[in-house]
């Protein structure tokens, strides 16, 4: 890839490219657009039912003492999204610069600031137990004593505790996906050995970002900031807010610990234009316009395929395995949050998609209608 294949900094005209010229039928490409505006994300604009159930509680079937809604919460825009090829933009559509919430896509950037601290030589070996560099109780004992770095980002830890108010259980026996049966949800289950079970569990993602935060020692937020939102040319209007109970004390000074969602509140608050510098800046593998921004190397563990769940990376989700979409290349992944909003990287064909609140039902509807409109 050409270094000039980034756009310039946000506020500047981004590239546009017709879609003929970029290898799509252009009239199929409008059809798969239209689809996305026509199936919205069921979800209530304000992100609370009419009894005043927030979202995520009915989403997952949540009751019990964990549910508080501790972090904020902000009424979500309406469709919206691009695609881009080849780093130019071939279809936009609704308020792609409203920061909204982005839910589980955050866990997709923390897997990059692990990467960083990885390159800073913060993170000394993935393998090894995290108690060994982030002191406390929170990595201390026979079981969360044996939990590593690689565990965390794979979701396969099995960490056991509570942290910020919220505890592991809260997350037992959760499933997501089309069928998901979440029945059982938070019932308590015995754990594994850690490293041999996947599980979805937004308590554990804290605690990853709990442990980062330790390692950097400065807000998880700044250094994204400051190592990959301000070099891709991003606004200024994304936040990542944390939960008015996650401060923790660094060298003197209180710094609020970021969760990877917006599980009980607040989370990424961001727009899709952003995503998609985000989602580009993968898709070149680490580079930006000539400059490494994230090791090439870090961005190929990110995406293998982990043991305990083929289609599952290092908080990314792969195009592997038995949900495997045959229409899309097999190194295609994506970052996911509920809602559903989505990037999409596919780097064999050169191409992001961002979609913002298009309902879950459709999004297999959607990359239907989009690769049908690649020639």
């Amino acid at each position: 890839m050409s270094a000039a294949s980034v756009p310039a900094a946000h506020g500047s005209r981004w590239s546009t490219v017709a879609p003929g010229e970029a290898g799509f039928d252009p009239a199929r490409l409008a059809e798969a657009v239209a689809f996305a505006q026509a199936h919205e994300s069921p979800w209530p604009r304000s992100l609370y039912w009419p009894d005043g159930t927030y979202v995520g509680n009915r989403e997952w079937n949540e009751s019990g003492p964990w549910t508080d809604i501790v972090g904020p919460v902000r009424e979500r825009g309406g469709p919206a999204g691009l695609i881009l090829k080849g780093g130019r933009i071939v279809a936009e559509w609704g308020d792609t610069n409203r920061p909204d919430m982005t839910f589980s896509i955050a866990k997709s950037y923390l897997s990059v600031l692990a990467g960083l601290a990885v390159a800073d030589g913060l993170i000394a070996d993935l393998d090894e137990p995290v108690g060994r560099s982030v002191p406390g109780p929170f990595f201390e004992g026979a079981h969360n004593g044996r939990v590593t770095w690689r565990h965390l980002l794979q979701q396969s830890s099995e960490w056991q505790g509570e942290i910020f108010g919220k505890s592991d259980q809260v997350d037992h026996n959760r499933q997501i996906g089309p069928g998901a049966d979440n029945s059982r949800k938070g019932q308590k289950r015995e754990l594994r050995t850690p490293g041999s079970f996947y599980e979805y569990n937004d308590v554990r993602v804290n605690v990853l970002g709990y442990a980062l935060l330790q390692r950097f020692r400065r807000p998880l937020p700044e250094v994204l900031r400051e190592r990959i939102m301000d070099p891709i040319g991003a606004s200024s209007d994304w936040e990542w807010q944390g939960y008015e109970n996650s401060f923790v004390e660094i060298d003197g000074r209180q710094i609020q610990s970021v969760p990877g969602g917006g599980h009980w509140g607040g989370g990424l608050f961001i727009g899709a234009r952003d995503h998609a510098r985000f989602g580009l800046l993968m898709a070149r593998g680490g580079d930006w316009g000539g400059r490494c921004l994230i090791p090439a190397d870090w961005i190929k563990q990110m995406v293998a395929p982990s043991p305990t769940l083929a289609n599952y990376g290092f908080l990314w989700w792969l195009n592997r395995g038995p949900t495997a979409r045959p229409a899309i290349p097999a190194s295609a992944y994506w970052a996911l949050g509920a809602g559903t909003n989505v990037i999409l990287v596919d780097v064999e064909n050169d191409l992001v998609a961002v979609l913002r609140w298009i309902d879950g039902a459709a999004y297999d509807g959607f990359l239907a209608a989009l690769y049908g409109a690649l020639r």
